[in-house]
């Protein structure tokens, strides 16, 4: 018998499979997917490597195959199952074997298990709930949050009280001096949920709910997997659908994948998964350390854990018995990949679900064009739920024209609309959040007299305005005092486009005096924990207006924000990108929905400057369905996904001379190898920012109806770089589909 080795993976240079005869005492033993010890090169130096594949027959010359050493003790063992989906990826996407390896493995060495801590309530439940009143009465709100997560779960880790419930040690500490609770260490990651918590009260399911859930029982008991999608409006109640489909899986001995945007990755919606399953959840996401994540991989391989909850790279979590996968937000672009293998992460689910025989649920209120195109085609079912799980109205939205404000002489980013409703809010200590979605102090500076825009040597962008008076780029951090005088033709009539997340702070500062206000974009949050920092200072209303870009709009709730003010909404709809019209689209749905979550009914303003297009005049009248007429006929029209599949070839030098000629003999290639098939090749050209870090860039998309031909044009190509030295400094990746 022999096996198929790709060497360790840290050797980058050896992407290939070699062949080694197995030993008589391990040919029992030896499974794909283990972990080996095997002599390597002249000087047979031992090495480890995985087992890719096992076989009757040699490709090589028997006498040069050398025996497997041992199969190594100290690895993790890696599922067959995986290496078989690194697989499927590496000829799909692209890259290497090593690549699609790195990205499906876990984590290889082990590390010491950091110290946990937890903390215990040590008050029963009266006098508990009596401390809660006198927290509550003293407007200690922060206390008054712990207390009340204490009296829903006695013993909580203690990273999720401050990292998720944005609870600073102080306050841990205050009410450890006042007995409520004590803290304890503990060496392994354990759930905090004990025992009767776990029976929460039964939840009354909407009649929209419970057919999602009875329709996913019947299938999932008569051995029928599919891929659902859940399209339900903000608020309707998809989590408590996926937890219920959830239990269905894990009483049959099964374990679950759940998949949510970091960006969303919440206390709330982690305890809500904790309350139901207990100390047999586990989170995945990027602030556990390395050891952190092996512990985690490990209790999974082990059965120890049967939900998962984390972003993209969770999908590759070694259960030994998958039985479902749901992705959270399927919309959300975090899905797709930007290292290689440029994998989406739901047609990777479907391909492992595939695998492994579970089902896939996919749950969006704004669902992908490629999700919905799929279920209206009938390859996914399609849940729809249009009311809110507490029945709460949706928020009233208005659409503000910019270009009739300015007809009326206001000049403010600011409508009238908009002031007044902030001036009412206020009035009423409600919060008000105000999305943006740009960054910066202000745009770009230009000429007003021959239109110059000061932008980066280095990228093809506009250099950004800060409060310090420097110009920076937000793509290399080159920085410049800013200019007073023109570069080009030396007018002094030069200055700034403004419309940044600061310059709104100024100026709501301005309008509002008595308001607190607090910001959150790329700039605030730099720091570690700045995010939990400002999101608890909202969450425990120490401000009342909240102004930021993209962040602030996914995944959050306050109850108290009733108003949601949209600025220059459709910045994004002009940028160069065929999905423009949809991620505005969702940007607008998604923002509106932050409003009015809780008892008192929500209002949203959208301004705008183009209220006539389809996205916006759909998303403010909150109809996907229109939405999604308007944009599937243009994506046929225009031959764009998911009509049709779209390959990007990327190619990047730093020699602009021969990045141009290596793209022209790319598209040569391309042409031949395609023949009078139908597809077609555009380019190449500049993708949007042809130039960073002194790095040229270029694309070359094709287009076809057929994905198969893409990949097998993917394949050539591959072949056709590899044997061409020319190419050697020319870096060539793939992406399918881009987002």
């Amino acid at each position: 018998m022999f096996a198929d080795v790709i060497i360790d993976i840290r050797q980058e240079k050896l992407d290939k499979i070699f062949q080694y005869r197995i030993p008589e005492e391990l040919e029992a033993k030896l499974q794909p997917g283990m972990e080996v010890i095997v002599p390597f090169g002249k000087g047979n130096r031992e090495i480890k490597g995985y087992v890719t594949g096992i076989c009757e027959t040699c490709d090589y010359d028997l006498s040069k195959v050398k025996n497997i050493t041992a199969i190594s003790e100290s690895g993790v063992e890696i599922e067959a199952k995986l290496i078989a989906l690194a697989a499927w990826m590496r000829e799909n996407y692209g890259g290497t074997m090593i690549q699609a390896l790195k990205t499906v493995l876990p984590i290889k060495q082990k590390e010491n298990a950091r110290v946990k801590k937890r903390l215990r309530l040590l008050l029963d439940k009266e006098t508990g709930t009596r401390q809660l009143h006198y927290y509550l009465e003293k407007n200690q709100k922060a206390r008054a949050r712990l207390m009340a997560a204490l009296l829903d779960d006695p013993l909580l880790e203690y990273e999720l009280v401050t990292k998720k419930l944005n609870i600073t040690m102080q306050v841990i500490r205050a009410l450890e001096e006042q007995g409520v609770l004590a803290v304890e260490s503990e060496q392994v990651f354990r759930n905090p949920v004990k025992g009767e918590k776990q029976e929460e009260q039964r939840i009354v399911y909407t009649a929209e709910q419970q057919a999602a859930v009875d329709r996913f029982q019947s299938d999932y008991m008569n051995g029928i997997r599919q891929t659902y999608l859940i399209h339900g409006v903000t608020g309707s109640g998809k989590t408590e659908v996926y937890m219920e489909m959830i239990r269905t899986i894990v009483e049959q001995g099964k374990q679950a994948i759940v998949l949510i945007p970091e960006i969303a990755l919440t206390y709330q919606t982690v305890m809500r998964f904790y309350r139901k399953f207990g100390d047999r959840v586990s989170i995945m996401n990027s602030r556990l350390s390395a050891g952190e994540r092996y512990d985690q991989m490990m209790r999974a391989r082990a059965g120890k854990v049967d939900v998962m909850i984390g972003p993209r790279s969770a999908l590759f979590t070694p259960f030994p018995a998958l039985g479902l996968i749901v992705i959270d937000e399927e919309h959300e672009p975090t899905y797709k990949s930007e290292q290689t293998p440029r994998y989406h992460a739901r047609e990777t689910a479907i391909k492992r679900a595939q695998m492994e025989g579970a089902s896939v649920v996919l749950g969006s209120a704004t669902p992908s064009m490629e999700a919905m195109y799929r279920a209206e085609k009938g390859e996914y079912v399609l849940f729809e739920m249009k009311n809110r799980s507490r029945m709460q109205q949706m928020a009233q939205v208005y659409t503000v024209d910019m270009r009739e404000e300015l007809r009326n002489g206001n000049r403010s980013i600011l409508s009238g609309t908009l002031t007044e409703l902030m001036e009412d809010r206020l009035e009423k200590h409600e919060q008000i959040i105000l999305f943006l979605n740009r960054r910066g102090y202000s745009g770009f500076i230009s000429c007003r007299e021959c239109g110059y825009v000061v932008r980066c040597p280095h990228c093809s962008v506009s250099l950004s305005v800060h409060r310090d008076g420097m110009m920076r780029c937000h793509y290399c951090g080159y920085e410049q005092p800013k200019v007073t005088v023109c570069p080009e033709c030396g007018s002094r009539f030069i200055g700034e486009f403004r419309a940044g997340t600061q310059q709104i702070e100024d100026i709501v500062k301005a309008r509002f005096p008595g308001a607190r206000v607090l910001r959150m974009d790329m700039d605030t949050t730099r720091k570690k924990d700045a995010h939990e920092k400002i999101l608890a200072a909202f969450a425990n209303e120490e401000a009342d207006i909240l102004v930021g870009t993209q962040m602030i709009v996914k995944g959050h709730d306050f109850p108290n924000v009733t108003l949601v003010g949209i600025l220059a909404a459709d910045m994004s709809l002009y940028t160069d990108d065929y999905r423009s019209g949809e991620r505005t689209f969702q940007l607008l749905t998604q923002a509106a929905g932050r409003a009015g979550r809780g008892s008192r009914p929500g209002a949203a303003v959208i301004q705008t400057y183009s209220p006539d297009h389809y996205a916006v005049r759909a998303a403010a009248a909150q109809d996907y369905a229109a939405f999604y007429g308007e944009e599937i006929r243009y994506r046929e029209l225009m031959g764009y996904p998911p009509a049709e599949e779209l390959l990007a070839v990327l190619a990047s030098c730093e020699d602009e001379e021969l990045l141009e000629k290596g793209c022209h003999y790319l598209k040569e290639y391309i042409l031949r190898v395609k023949g009078n098939a139908p597809a077609e090749v555009i380019g190449p050209a500049s993708p949007g920012i042809d130039r960073i870090k002194d790095v040229y860039r270029r694309v070359i998309y094709i287009k076809s109806a057929e994905y198969k031909m893409l990949t097998g044009i993917k394949d050539r190509l591959e072949q056709y770089i590899e044997i061409n030295s020319g190419f050697n400094t020319i870096r060539v990746q793939f992406d399918f589909n881009p987002m």
